[in-house]
């Protein structure tokens, strides 16, 4: 098997041992158990639990980031219809996470922990790049939304799209429209008063 096949294999089994076992609970033995390896051979890839935790949630996150390489985005439907724009990019994102168990339990679990936060001080993630993109577009369209506090906003919308996803797979919540369509709702409530085209708006004022 090929370097980068036991590497994949390494970080599969290592979500899956997260859902399994906890964060804090997961050893290197439960991931070489799942993945059908050595213990000894996971340390010739990563030199402990936390860089192999760290390259887990790296994976991930680039798997999520990715929905929006995919999505078709009509700068004019925000204008016409802002909230269907948003659901337009929301609702792949969110079925991301329902498809996906394994990660989106392990993402979860990896954002609420001291692991992240160490973590979030260094992590580069220009692989949002397209993401980041359309967030800008809507921002120029309704300069309202600037007056949001962005670092909440987007925490708000993350943290909590993940942690409905993972009520959802683990069967809190039925895996149906009525559920996507509710959670969206919860979600963008606050959102309706800023959505105000800024196209008469003074030049420098967005």
């Amino acid at each position: 098997m090929a370097l980068d096949d036991t590497r994949s294999r390494i970080v599969f089994a290592a979500i899956k041992a997260v859902r399994q076992y906890g964060l804090e609970g997961v050893r290197v033995q439960n991931v070489s158990e799942l993945a059908g390896i050595s213990s000894g051979a996971i340390y010739r890839y990563f030199e402990g639990k936390e860089q192999l935790l760290v390259e887990c949630f790296t994976y991930v996150d680039k798997q999520a980031a990715a929905i929006f390489e995919h999505l078709k985005f009509e700068p004019l439907v925000m204008l016409t219809d802002p909230m269907g724009a948003i659901k337009g990019l929301w609702l792949p994102y969110f079925r991301f996470w329902t498809s996906h168990p394994d990660e989106t339990v392990f993402y979860h679990r990896f954002r609420d922990s001291a692991f992240f936060l160490q973590y979030d001080k260094s992590r580069d993630a220009a692989y949002f790049g397209t993401f980041a993109g359309m967030v800008v577009a809507f921002k120029k369209a309704f300069p309202e939304l600037n007056r949001i506090n962005q670092d909440l906003l987007w925490l708000h919308v993350l943290t909590s799209t993940v942690m409905y996803a993972k009520y959802v797979v683990e069967g809190a919540l039925p895996n149906n429209e009525g559920t996507e369509d509710t959670i969206f709702r919860l979600l963008t409530t606050g959102l309706s008063g800023y959505l105000i085209p800024g196209s008469s708006a003074p030049p420098g004022r967005e």
